[in-house]
């Protein structure tokens, strides 16, 4: 059953013995995950990340989960579990505890490190569990059973939660890789133990719904990055998440390997690969880390950089290079490694970086061009393995644009799970299991929630209309003067331009209408300045778009004198 969200009413109150799955983030895109469940009263948490925006956000940072469902019930709130430590799952942690400081978290060792180090940043100190898996814990009425998952960062976790109302299974983010750099397995047989328990509604990662087959295994690439590393010129540059710690440690052994030296740029990756070191997930080789600021001292041949920016975030060190706005200055022979795929609506972002380095004379080597990276997320061959294994009552596709959604309800009901049990829904959808079955119940009001530089929230869709259009369109301004006692335009208009590419001279076509318009009106007596200022609003947006074919920002300005 497929649910998108306007038609849908409020949620009533929860039946009695009900669970409610409510998912607040991380449903029709990827990023902002956010799963609460409810049960006799009580919440349970999974996850709480963030989505970092794109161009059509002009300058928001992060974008949150919407809380505002939740928001007067944060006392009910037993836990928040984090499934692993990437921000998609993480990063909303700070913004969710400065509401509520004292709601434990649990995760994994390296997980709630992560976590804890973001924490830190916004004076919070919060309470937290490490949990590990097998391990069983109660929270309120969940009883929460964790289970070992690979995926692209260590210690990633799937979670069992028992409720007298029926057993759910969240996967959180995984792959089947039989091969894993670290040795540890998804535990398929904690699923098919879990399974023949009986699984009342499995909630799984949608990401590679669409891509058949199975994830090659991350010890395939490590040829491929070892003959980047062989017919390197001068220096190599490698792009990926700061919190990659197994493509960190694959480019750590290859750069031990060709006897280079390595130094790490961003203050998020030292932050994330220190604490990955620290606590021995990630094997520093003896004497081969250095200092960004010594680089010079190196021969270009015995250099690698590790740094952010694979996705083409602006601010990233890589976007930076890109553009020649950073200390390193990227030329001809120049290797670029971007060891990372693209996160779906990426992709002009970073091709834009591709292309500003190629032109600088880098050599740039992606995931089009040489297999440098694998994707963390279960292939459709995989989820139906999952599926068959689980043999789940009910299923609930997460994490995933709608269309990897959709394919992912469509592997569960051709493994057998009849389709009115497949809930498809959208962030704020509100799906109960009662009795067994899963039914949409209602839709809360779910939307992005910005933070744009010290704010949380103040930003709305208006203002970002209002940013993209003085980006796209520019924006006018006119500034007229009237006498305040005969309402008579004694000055102006005014008329100028920014994000034009017309000359000024253009707008003297307009001021003679614009100047007749305004008389009349306050010949028949208008002296409102907001009046006015429509007046000119209007006046000037018709001939601006019948004339240049553009939709600036017109600010007109009446001043009494």
């Amino acid at each position: 059953m497929i649910h998108p969200h306007p038609e849908l009413g409020l949620p009533g109150p929860l039946a009695d013995g009900a669970v409610r799955v409510l998912p607040l983030g991380g449903l029709g895109e990827i990023g902002r995950n956010m799963t609460v469940i409810e049960h006799d009263g009580q919440l349970l948490i999974i996850d709480c990340g963030v989505l970092f925006p794109d161009e059509h956000h002009p300058g928001i940072d992060l974008i949150l989960p919407d809380f505002g469902p939740i928001e007067d019930r944060l006392d009910d709130v037993q836990a928040v579990v984090l499934t692993h430590g990437h921000e998609d799952h993480i990063g909303g942690v700070p913004f969710l505890l400065r509401l509520k400081p004292d709601i434990p978290l649990l995760g994994s060792q390296l997980t709630l490190a992560l976590v804890e180090a973001k924490l830190r940043e916004h004076r919070i100190q919060p309470y937290t569990l490490a949990v590990t898996e097998g391990q069983r814990e109660r929270l309120g009425v969940f009883d929460c059973e964790f289970v070992a998952v690979n995926h692209s960062i260590p210690d990633a976790l799937a979670v069992a939660v028992r409720t007298p109302g029926g057993t759910l299974l969240h996967t959180g983010d995984f792959k089947m890789d039989q091969l894993p750099l670290d040795g540890r397995l998804t535990d398929l047989r904690a699923f098919a133990r879990l399974g023949e328990e009986g699984i009342d509604l499995v909630l799984t990662d949608s990401t590679n719904a669409e891509v058949p087959g199975f994830v090659t295994p991350e010890r395939e690439i490590s040829p491929a990055i070892d003959k980047v590393f062989r017919h390197a010129e001068r220096r190599i540059i490698v792009a990926c998440f700061a919190s990659h710690v197994h493509r960190v440690q694959q480019v750590l052994d290859a750069a031990e390997k060709a006897g280079r030296k390595v130094a790490m740029v961003g203050r998020s990756m030292v932050r994330n690969m220190g604490i990955a070191a620290d606590l021995g997930y990630l094997h520093v080789p003896d004497g081969i880390l250095v200092d960004f600021k010594k680089l010079g001292d190196l021969p270009d041949n015995q250099v690698v950089l590790i740094c952010t920016g694979s996705q083409g975030e602006p601010m990233a060190a890589l976007s930076r290079m890109a553009n020649r706005e950073h200390p390193i200055d990227v030329g001809p022979g120049d290797t670029v490694l971007l060891a990372s795929s693209l996160i779906p609506g990426n992709e002009n972002a970073v091709y834009r970086v591709i292309n500003g380095l190629m032109r600088l004379g880098a050599h740039v080597v992606h995931k089009g061009n040489a297999r440098v990276h694998v994707s963390g997320h279960a292939a459709a061959g995989e989820l139906l393995y999952v599926y068959n294994i689980l043999s789940p009552s009910n299923v609930m596709p997460v994490h995933g644009e709608w269309r990897h959604l959709v394919a992912n309800g469509e592997l569960a009901i051709a493994t057998g799970v009849a389709r009115d049990r497949v809930a498809v829904v959208e962030d704020g959808v509100a799906v109960d299991l009662v009795d067994g079955r899963v039914r949409v119940a209602g839709a809360f009001d779910c939307g992005y929630v910005y933070v744009d530089g010290a704010s949380v929230g103040a930003a709305d869709e208006a203002l970002l209309k209002d940013r993209r259009i003085l980006r796209d369109e520019g924006f006018i301004s006119i500034v007229v003067v009237v006498d305040s006692v005969s309402g008579k335009v004694v000055a102006g208009p005014d008329i100028s331009a920014r994000g034009f590419v017309e000359d000024a001279v253009v707008f003297d076509d307009i001021r003679p209408a614009l100047g007749a318009a305004l008389d009349d009106a306050t010949g028949n007596g208008v002296r409102d300045t907001y009046e006015l200022q429509q007046i000119i609003r209007r006046q000037v947006g018709s001939w601006v778009g019948r004339k240049i074919r553009r939709r600036p920002m017109i600010i007109p300005i009446v001043i009494e004198a």
